[in-house]
């Protein structure tokens, strides 16, 4: 349920959604309800091999319209702060009104053109729905070029990477250890570069038919995936809310590598107090509960399973208008309420992100994340790298992959917020547009 300080007066106004939103009875309900008599059908590359099924849009009828990709607006059946109301209690100015005007730095975003027509890349599955905004961008900048992108996960796209099958991965997570090596030997004796190009949160969706909200925090989170706490009427959980049904808890979690799962486990870790005990990884170590592929695969398995929890990427959870639950941190005292996902409460997550890798190699330190000092700031937000070589061997393939990465760092982070996305900041942008830059060639350009 959204609070009075989610929309000041108890008053929203946007025309662009199509309706006033007012608070009514201790909660939000519109006063017009054709928020989808308008959403453009964006084209997708006719080459682009995005996994899962095409995206739609998840709406809450009782608060805001959250438009993803599509024109095929879908409502949510049952009369609860679902994940879309969640975050847009915070994101509504960029859910359904972005605009360039929004990111000024973007308006001068130099893409320049060239170079191999047709990029591969493979990866990260959190970064699919920002890729085709990506993509979008750079066809738009370079009418004659595009991308394939298959989003396989975190792990598989680093292989074929490192196996030379593509021209740069994404990945939730950077490379380490006896990958930077094998990064060199595929870049033709150049380093691999982590370049991370968007930030999104991580949602813990669940489905429970008799809940209207949901409060965990790390400890319990973590003996929850861990098979500790099997029942969703457990006293620890039972502290947490204010009543829960008499239901066992079906757990989801990734079954291929994925940097999700790394973040994710990661962030039980460090923050769950020694509750969750079993280290991170792109590999689910929490032994108990069912398997799904990628983020779409656990969206889908969470949304048609009663009892579920799971963990996804925001924007996943939006596509299939699942539940998102609030989260405790040390920072929340009593007096306060849990953090909702949120613009705000992810950009005071984000500007705590360091980097630690060397010169042009900008991996973050994001362990600051997960124990917030400071109330109303989300703890887990994971940031999606795209893995590059820092010189190609060819001058064709560093031209295209610059260009590339110039659009999507500029006008491809225009739309991110309203698809589950934090965008780049300025001055974080600036140094990602550096690296960019200084990508290069073992040849030389080819003369016209």
């Amino acid at each position: 349920m959204l609070a009075n300080s989610d929309l000041p007066g108890g008053e929203f106004k946007n025309s662009s959604c199509g309706g006033n939103f007012r608070r009514q009875i201790g909660r939000y309900r519109p006063v017009q309800r054709n928020h989808c008599a308008s959403s453009p059908e964006i084209a997708r590359p006719a080459a682009q091999t995005l996994r899962g099924p095409p995206v739609g849009a998840a709406v809450h009828p009782d608060f805001v319209c959250l438009f993803i990709h599509s024109g095929n607006c879908r409502r949510v059946k049952r009369n609860r702060s679902v994940v879309g109301a969640l975050a847009a209690g915070a994101m509504l100015a960029s859910a359904c009104s972005n605009s360039p005007a929004s990111l000024p730095y973007t308006a001068g975003a130099k893409v320049d053109c060239g170079g191999k027509q047709t990029l591969t890349a493979s990866g990260s599955t959190a970064q699919a729905n920002a890729m085709t905004k990506f993509i979008e961008a750079y066809r738009q900048a370079c009418s004659s070029q595009t991308l394939n992108y298959t989003a396989n996960g975190s792990g598989n796209g680093i292989d074929d990477f490192l196996a030379g099958k593509t021209d740069f991965a994404g990945s939730d997570t950077p490379l380490s250890g006896d990958q930077y090596a094998a990064g060199k030997r595929r870049c033709g004796g150049a380093d691999a570069w982590n370049l991370p190009v968007v930030f999104g949160p991580l949602a813990i969706t669940y489905n429970l038919g008799a809940v209207d909200s949901l409060v965990l925090d790390a400890p319990t989170l973590a003996r929850i995936f861990n098979g500790t706490i099997t029942r969703w009427d457990d006293p620890a959980l039972a502290s947490l809310n204010a009543s829960m049904p008499a239901e066992d808890i079906h757990v989801i979690y990734r079954s291929d590598g994925s940097g999700t799962t790394d973040n994710f486990q990661a962030y039980l870790q460090s923050a769950s107090g020694g509750a969750w005990g079993k280290g991170a990884g792109k590999t689910f170590n929490g032994g108990v509960g069912t398997g799904a592929v990628g983020n779409t695969g656990i969206a889908a398995a969470v949304k048609s399973t009663e009892g579920a929890i799971g963990y996804n990427e925001l924007s996943f959870a939006l596509q299939q208008g699942l539940f998102a639950a609030e989260i405790k941190t040390p920072a929340s005292r009593r007096s306060l309420r849990p953090v909702r996902i949120g613009t705000d409460t992810v950009g005071k997550t984000i500007k705590g992100a360091k980097i630690t890798g060397a010169g042009n190699d900008l991996v973050l330190d994001l362990s600051s994340f997960y124990n917030p000092a400071q109330p109303d700031v989300y703890p887990i937000v994971l940031a999606t790298y795209e893995i590059v070589c820092s010189k190609y061997p060819t001058y064709d393939v560093a031209k295209a992959v610059k260009a590339f990465l110039q659009a999507a760092i500029g006008p491809g982070q225009i739309e991110l917020a309203r698809n589950g996305y934090i965008p780049l900041s300025a001055d974080f942008q600036a140094r990602v547009s550096s690296a960019v830059d200084a990508i290069s060639s073992v040849d030389a350009p080819k003369p016209e």
